[in-house]
């Protein structure tokens, strides 16, 4: 499949941070990238995300991104973020009512209890919150997801159920690009994965 027909396309995207960046991702795939800290994988993310400003090419089914609007975009392909932001005292807040049972059988594969949607946010733990987060950014059906170590604060059986839910949604076309430290997870989870060094892609 060509940059021209993919799910989502780079060509030349790039920040004073990182990049330039090609890369072309197909329906129900998952591209893992790996590297150190500071490497610039976050960079990567953000530029797609159009969080962070840069120069090149983006592009969701053949459109352009300046043809989205910049909420439709970041709606579509979202990023979520390693600790992810939160905007209202509880997680039910963040959720549409008409998404209650889409949120139930999300956080049930997930292993969270329905009590934690009336929870205070600042008392759940780190691994609460980042799956939770996947919940919210599942139920708005996105096409791409850019995952920035989705699993680095959950253990381990709370790992292979984040896994197993994002190889579901794979299989029903999700495009993935998630951010890893572990070669383990990029074994499990990548049809291709990439190292980053110096704010650039590597092919292994």
């Amino acid at each position: 499949m060509t940059a021209d027909n993919c799910l989502l396309a780079l060509s030349g995207l790039a920040s004073p941070f990182g990049g330039p960046f090609d890369l072309a991702l197909n329906a129900g795939e998952c591209v893992c990238v790996l590297g150190k800290s500071g490497s610039g994988k976050s960079v990567l993310l953000r530029l797609i995300a159009d969080m962070d400003p840069g120069t090149g090419r983006v592009s969701l089914a053949g459109q352009r991104r300046e043809a989205f609007a910049a909420p439709a975009w970041r709606g579509r392909v979202i990023y979520q973020a390693a600790e992810p932001a939160w905007w209202a005292p509880t997680p039910a807040a963040h959720f549409p009512s008409a998404a209650s049972s889409r949120v139930a059988e999300l956080m049930a594969a997930l292993g969270l209890g329905p009590d934690l949607l009336g929870a205070d946010i600042t008392r759940l733990s780190t691994g609460e919150r980042q799956r939770l987060a996947l919940v919210r950014s599942m139920v708005r059906e996105p096409d791409v997801l850019l995952l920035d170590e989705p699993t680095a604060s959950l253990d381990g059986a709370s790992t292979l159920a984040m896994e197993s839910l994002l190889l579901q949604q794979l299989r029903s076309g999700l495009g993935i690009v998630m951010v890893t430290h572990s070669r383990e997870q990029a074994a499990r989870m990548s049809h291709r994965h990439f190292e980053m060094r110096d704010g650039k892609l590597h092919a292994p």
